[in-house]
């Protein structure tokens, strides 16, 4: 039986949503603003500026995806060839492909994973104001007395790289935990590895997860760090742990595994599956570890195996801290890693390639940014196609369903992806 392999490109949006004017997000366009930055300030060594350069997913279909979206052919081509009109520009274009908005109500991690999963969060999650002293103080005060501390640092939207070196000496000195948000539904806690304790914080954000359920808050995450003092304090991703709420409905992974299937797990995909639906987890941080565990995962992968791959660094590293530079590059390394994916397909394999919300790292403040996203479906059985565009991101997860054979999941439609 086939299997399926989803690499998520955490926040690589492709314009503007219709409703992102409601987001404050008019106008925002991760991949072409990234494009048309890098065209505008990378150079070449004889000065010339040096473009995006994305070949082989422009040969997935990625710059007819966000022409499909934008309405707009994109000024500097992707694969270094200029773009032709027709859908399949000229041939070159491998995969079937388009471009999919979200009707989940938020723009976070994830709504839009469960949404692509075939669980598009209707409701709202809960979100603690921007001000100083955002969380209840009955929250805090119970975290404070049950986890036995203190007391507590930050209380405020913050970024983690920045609050960590704000507070960080601090930190050490009492063992008060930083504890921060931002406008996501989440709570953060960030604490010095050796200091305070890995297994301790760990112990701590599970108290705190379990606070946090009456306001409706989606996920505690566990931002542990290293450094001796302000200036050398640095988060370390690795032991980054996310504490999700699960699903309110079966996911694809559910169904997956109900019906007798793996589910292989790269990166983040397990916590922000609450563990749920998952066969094998392989840990990794960074772009490349993430390449190579996901490579790993469908060497190992048997047949009837789904392979769900999240690189959040393009997310957490390049757009939060809105540095196009690092985010273009991230992308460029991620294409130039694509072929060794290729290669490992089997004939009834497919290969998605999408995302979960944007986060363009040239907009105003650091949050995400409401945009449709690519979807890009690859394989030997696959019709190379434009397909119409996808009015929920559930309607990737029940076209994979209907690929894989598994019952028809409770939201979208599944779309004719064959030759």
């Amino acid at each position: 039986m086939a299997r399926v392999i989803i690499t998520i490109l955490d926040s690589f949006g492709i314009g503007y949503a219709h409703d992102a004017e409601a987001f404050g997000d008019k106008g925002a366009d991760t991949l072409g603003h990234i494009a048309d930055w890098m065209a505008a300030n990378r150079k070449q060594a004889d000065g010339t500026p040096q473009y995006l350069f994305l070949p082989h997913l422009a040969a997935l279909g990625l710059e007819k995806a966000h022409e499909l979206s934008t309405g707009k052919i994109l000024v500097h081509p992707l694969s270094g060839e200029p773009v032709q009109a027709d859908p399949l520009d000229g041939g070159r274009v491998k995969a079937a492909y388009t471009c999919a908005e979200e009707i989940s109500k938020g723009k976070d991690t994830l709504s839009g994973h469960w949404e692509i999963a075939g669980v598009p969060v209707r409701f709202n999650w809960g979100y603690f104001p921007d001000k100083p002293k955002c969380f209840p103080p009955e929250l805090m005060d119970a975290l404070v007395k049950e986890g036995n501390l203190p007391g507590v640092l930050g209380e405020k939207h913050a970024s983690g790289t920045v609050i960590i070196q704000e507070l960080g000496e601090e930190h050490r000195k009492t063992g008060k935990p930083i504890v921060y948000t931002s406008a996501d539904s989440v709570l953060q806690i960030a604490c010095h590895e050796e200091t305070f304790g890995l297994e301790r914080l760990y112990d701590l954000c599970r108290l705190a997860y379990k606070l946090v359920q009456p306001y409706r808050i989606a996920r505690v995450i566990a931002r542990p760090f290293v450094g001796t003092e302000a200036g050398n304090f640095e988060r370390v991703a690795a032991h980054r742990h996310d504490f999700a709420v699960p699903a309110h409905e079966p996911t694809l992974l559910d169904n997956m595994v109900k019906a007798g299937g793996q589910v292989y797990a790269i990166g983040k995909i397990a916590d922000i599956f609450a563990h749920r639906g998952i066969s094998k987890h392989y840990p990794a941080a960074g772009l490349d570890p993430i390449f190579d565990a996901t490579v790993q995962a469908v060497k190992d992968a048997p047949d009837n195996t789904l392979v769900f791959s999240n690189f959040v660094d393009f997310d957490s590293s390049f757009g939060h801290r809105r540095d196009a530079l690092g985010y273009g590059e991230g992308l460029e390394l991620y294409d130039r890693r694509l072929p060794e994916l290729l290669a490992l397909l089997r004939p009834d394999d497919v290969l998605l390639v999408t995302a979960d919300h944007g986060c363009d790292p040239t907009w105003k403040g650091t949050d995400h940014t409401r945009e449709k996203v690519p979807v890009l479906f690859y394989g030997g059985t696959v019709k190379a196609q434009r397909l119409e565009p996808f009015h929920t991101f559930s309607d990737i997860g029940q076209t994979l369903a209907s690929c894989l054979k598994l019952a028809p999941l409770g939201n979208g439609k599944a779309v004719d992806i064959w030759r």
